[in-house]
């Protein structure tokens, strides 16, 4: 099928000459794929003549960059493709033929090349580019990343299949930048359940979407990835966990499904009233967070529980109602951990590891805000903010049992136990002496009103 919209775009001196050359070339216009039960694919003339000079392995150019880009399409490779109807004139709608090989390239590197190639990708992957738009890869590009990804970082548009055909480290591009990760999930409990062919376990864009990638930190997402799958998760941990919504509320699912990794405290800001909290995200082009952060803490120590807070105060400030609270979340110190899942025997289940004090993952606390792409900004918050008696309203609704306790509200519990025994213990005493006295006035007063 041919695209209308691309045909306008041909002018008749590039038709004209891609057909004079193509009757000058031995080539024919349909041409089988090794697959027996594969229909001829037909070609147009125009882009046997493109392919009669790319399908060249050693065809390759200079760029301004210094890079060398390859200039191969493989012809075989191509047929087999997504793309073996679309012509080549579909996407390089602005080489002229006539001119088209003279002279030095005018590409200047290959990022440049990505970049400018976007809009052949948007013209029919409308949906997809909506997607990808609203994702951390594009905000990323759009602050000027030279690393995040493109559609062909991810997808050669020559050679590209579906998903569906491919297996799923082909269908996976992901590694090619988060590589630390890739290998982890590799050999994790769902990495090696992907061979399984009746019960698949999900590849990258399963959890994180392929176009449309959020900020992992962000809002519950995640969790909820997981409970789309595990839907019977809720129900089977309220059997042996107390608490269990509390728990899945505050803890992210690898904190106890991957028994390895480090873990810490996130102390999340929100904002708003009641129910209707919502999590804080900076503000695009006037960053504030690092900025009062670092005001706040002068030691470069992390900030204490007067520091932190004044700094929601002011951010409290900034909104016309509301309040500004931080929410505590136990999570994973390292991405890499959070692909690290084990077997669920090997899923922690000591209440221990976090009910007691000095518990490991309460060490180590941070306090973050969602950036404008959701994207988590970082700063350092002292381990005793916990346990302080002024992080009470500012620290909401995070206590944990044996790991949270405020010391100062256990001094004063021992005074009013001591005080309660006390008064009680006085009282008693008053009764024993009190009723002897009495027994006494009643003695003498009897012996006094006896016979003369």
């Amino acid at each position: 099928m041919k695209n209308p919209a691309f045909a306008l775009r041909r002018s008749a001196s590039l038709l004209a000459a891609m057909f004079a050359l193509a009757l000058a070339l031995p080539c024919t216009q349909a041409i089988a794929q090794d697959d027996e039960d594969a229909e001829e694919i037909a070609l147009e003339e125009e882009d046997l003549a493109c392919l009669e000079c790319h399908d060249d392995p050693k065809l390759e150019t200079q760029l301004e960059s210094g890079e060398t880009l390859s200039l191969h399409i493989s012809t075989k490779a191509f047929l087999g493709s997504m793309h073996n109807e679309n012509s080549c004139a579909d996407c390089h709608y602005e080489i002229d033929i006539e001119d088209h090989g003279e002279g030095q390239s005018t590409i200047t590197s290959k990022r440049e090349l990505g970049v400018s190639m976007g809009d052949s990708c948007r013209d029919c992957h409308k949906k997809k580019y909506r997607e990808y738009d609203d994702s951390v890869h594009a905000a990323l590009i759009a602050e000027g990343s030279k690393k995040a990804p493109m559609c062909a970082d991810c997808h050669n548009p020559h050679t590209v299949k579906s998903w569906e055909l491919a297996e799923p480290e082909a269908a996976m591009p992901c590694g090619k930048c988060h590589d630390k990760i890739f290998d982890a999930a590799a050999t994790d409990v769902h990495g090696l359940a992907r061979s399984n062919k009746e019960n698949p376990a999900p590849v990258c864009s399963g959890c994180h979407k392929a176009h449309g990638v959020k900020a992992a930190s962000l809002g519950t997402g995640l969790k909820d990835t997981c409970l789309d799958c595990h839907k019977d998760a809720a129900e089977l941990h309220k059997v042996w966990l107390p608490n269990a919504e509390l728990h899945f509320e505050a803890i992210s699912c690898p904190v106890c499904h991957s028994p390895d990794a480090q873990r810490r405290i996130n102390l999340r800001l929100y904002h708003g009233t009641g129910t209707s909290q919502q999590q804080l995200l900076e503000k695009s082009g006037v960053p504030q967070f690092l900025k009062r952060a670092k005001a706040m803490d002068v030691e470069g120590e992390g900030l204490g529980d007067r520091e932190l807070i004044a700094l929601l105060k002011q951010f409290t400030n900034d909104a016309d109602d509301g309040k500004t609270v931080v929410r505590g979340r136990l999570e994973v110190t390292a991405g890499v951990d959070a692909h690290r899942l084990a077997e669920k025997s090997k899923a922690i289940s000591d209440c221990k590891t976090c009910h007691q004090a000095g518990a490991e993952p309460f060490q180590s606390v941070i306090l973050t805000i969602a950036g404008p792409d959701g994207r988590p900004i970082r700063h350092d918050v002292k381990k005793e903010v916990l346990n302080s008696l002024f992080s009470i309203d500012s620290v909401h609704g995070f206590y944990v049992l044996g790991s949270t306790r405020i010391k100062l509200l256990d001094y004063l519990l021992v005074l009013v136990v001591v005080g309660l025994s006390g008064g009680l213990l006085v009282h008693m005493t008053a009764r024993w002496l009190f009723r002897r006295a009495r027994e006494k006035r009643a003695k003498d007063a009897q012996r006094d009103s006896g016979p003369k």
